[in-house]
């Protein structure tokens, strides 16, 4: 049996911009958006604002999926809290541009170095508040 784990990022009303941002960044392609006001089952209870927001969204990077979700209630997301991601390479090269591109208006935690464990890993928090581990493997 195969598991795979797929992170799952809930924000709050910036999925648009996030998926924007990574299609950039770290080469993730759009498979499936889904607003609020796509959904036919939900009651409609939602502003025409947060008809807009994406209840769901589907991105692949790579072999991995990741989910998205704008929280439409006026609910809050911590920044930094809402998932941990890391990405692992077999390029150096490529997992340092992955890094680069993502500390633009980011907070680096761990700058990207040669590690006994890796020939190139860093941590960085994103502009929207997810933390990335780059890892690239041995």
């Amino acid at each position: 049996m195969t598991v795979k784990l797929s992170p799952y990022l809930n924000m709050e009303g910036n999925v648009k911009d996030a998926i924007q941002f990574y299609e950039q960044a770290i080469d993730a392609k759009v498979l499936s958006i889904i607003t609020y006001g796509d959904m036919p089952d939900i009651p409609n209870t939602f502003t025409d604002d947060q008809k807009d927001l994406v209840a769901h969204a589907n991105l692949q990077v790579g072999e991995t999926e990741l989910m998205f979700s704008d929280v439409p209630d006026g609910s809050t997301v911590e920044k930094g809290k809402q998932v941990t991601i890391c990405i692992t390479t077999n390029d150096v090269a490529k997992s340092k541009r992955f890094f680069e591109n993502l500390q633009q208006d980011g907070i680096v935690n761990m700058p990207f170095a040669a590690q006994p464990f890796s020939p190139g890993f860093g941590d960085v928090t994103d502009k929207f508040g997810v933390t990335f581990q780059i890892n690239t493997e041995l």
